[in-house]
């Protein structure tokens, strides 16, 4: 099963607004919508282990962490992003990580 962290952006929103309405409009089942999420879920983690090769460093101040059920999450204030040309500061963010090599996919 993949993590479902992905369906809370802009690009899984999207999908599971499209799937609500098809299955309100009964042009597809509720189960087809679950199972067209799970690969979302599939496809979104292993594009991104696979094709994402940019980095960014980034530095700000740690507010709070917690490790739990194998997920870091951490809250850092006044945070500078740095790509090669690019500098943006922001007053907050919190980064969620998993490991994403004990992923394990169901292929039913």
């Amino acid at each position: 099963m993949a993590y479902q962290l992905y369906r809370n952006t802009t690009l899984g929103n999207s999908l599971q607004e499209s799937l609500d309405e098809l299955i309100q409009s009964q042009q597809i089942t509720p189960q087809l919508a679950l199972q067209v999420l799970l690969q979302f879920d599939k496809a979104i983690n292993s594009a991104l282990a696979q094709r994402v090769r940019n980095r960014v460093n980034f530095r700000g101040s740690l507010n709070t962490y917690r490790f739990c059920d194998n997920v870091w999450t951490f809250v850092l204030n006044d945070v500078e992003f740095r790509e090669v040309t690019e500098l943006i500061k922001v007053d907050k963010v919190k980064i969620v990580a998993c490991d994403g090599k004990k992923i394990l996919y169901n292929t039913t």
